[in-house]
């Protein structure tokens, strides 16, 4: 709900993505998280480095520079897109919500509007709106992988993981192999203490052509949680810089002591974008 809806656990917390990555609405860009560039992307020539490689002080001041981009015309859709989008990444939910509302009065029948608001509605906890707003986007006639994604990622995190993965799997069927699609259906096996299935979707996933970090980030998670901690490490420190890798595997390690393990994983995915 990276992105198209993509989940991912980069940065701060292993499941922390686009989707939504989830919403691998990621839709996002997809990427938002991370990859994304689907709906409200970040265009990586305006920045040094890539918004995926920067630390919370460099993405705090992309943000507050595309908000000035924003600021000098709301009604700027691709401003309004990449500012909220920012501010998601940035943590900032409920003002990329309030952003989104505003872009999709302007733009109300535009799928990537509606898609980029349903993903801001779920980072904010409005997961019923959420789906009513991507179902909205959807057209039976011209089905969206990238939303029929997004849309099981909100199912997943309403705890309807059987919808949800029929939804992944119409994805498929419209964009077959797709890594974060599969990253996805992975991740809502994962959260069902199904680890050998979600390990199973999670290396296919990683196989893909365009599978970017976010997805192996989701394939540590399933193998650590399974106890092969030093495979797991090696994984998550792969294409990351120095301290997403620490905060990813300090992440890995604080989830592999607990007992409540799980439950855990549940209350982070309620953050996911």
């Amino acid at each position: 709900m990276k992105s198209h809806g993509q989940r991912s656990f980069s940065s701060n917390r292993f499941l922390q993505g686009t989707a939504i990555v989830i919403l691998a609405v990621t839709l996002s860009s997809c990427g938002t998280q991370k990859k994304e560039l689907t709906t409200g992307s970040i265009p990586s020539a305006s920045f040094s480095k890539p918004v995926q490689a920067m630390n919370a002080n460099e993405l705090s001041a992309a943000a507050e520079s595309i908000g000035k981009a924003y600021e000098r015309n709301p009604k700027d859709r691709a401003a309004g897109l990449n500012y909220a989008n920012m501010l998601r990444m940035t943590g900032r939910n409920e003002q990329a919500l309030a952003v989104m509302q505003q872009v999709a009065i302007s733009f109300p029948t535009d799928r990537e509007v509606l898609a980029a608001y349903g993903k801001s509605q779920a980072a904010a906890g409005q997961l019923e709106q959420a789906l009513n707003t991507i179902t909205r986007a959807q057209t039976p006639d011209r089905p969206d992988w990238k939303l029929k994604s997004a849309e099981g990622a909100i199912l997943d995190q309403l705890g309807r993981a059987g919808e949800a993965r029929q939804r992944y799997r119409e994805a498929l069927d419209i964009q077959p192999n797709e890594p974060t699609v599969l990253s996805n259906l992975g991740m809502s096996y994962l959260l069902n203490k199904d680890l050998k299935t979600a390990e199973t979707y999670l290396r296919s996933a990683v196989g893909q052509p365009g599978a970017d970090s976010s997805v192996r980030q989701n394939l540590a998670l399933a193998i650590g949680l399974q106890g092969r901690f030093p495979e797991a490490e090696q994984i998550a420190r792969q294409e990351l810089s120095q301290d997403q890798a620490e905060a990813n595997v300090k992440y890995l390690r604080s989830i592999m002591s607990q007992q409540n393990a799980w439950q855990k994983l549940a209350k982070d995915d309620k953050g996911t974008n």
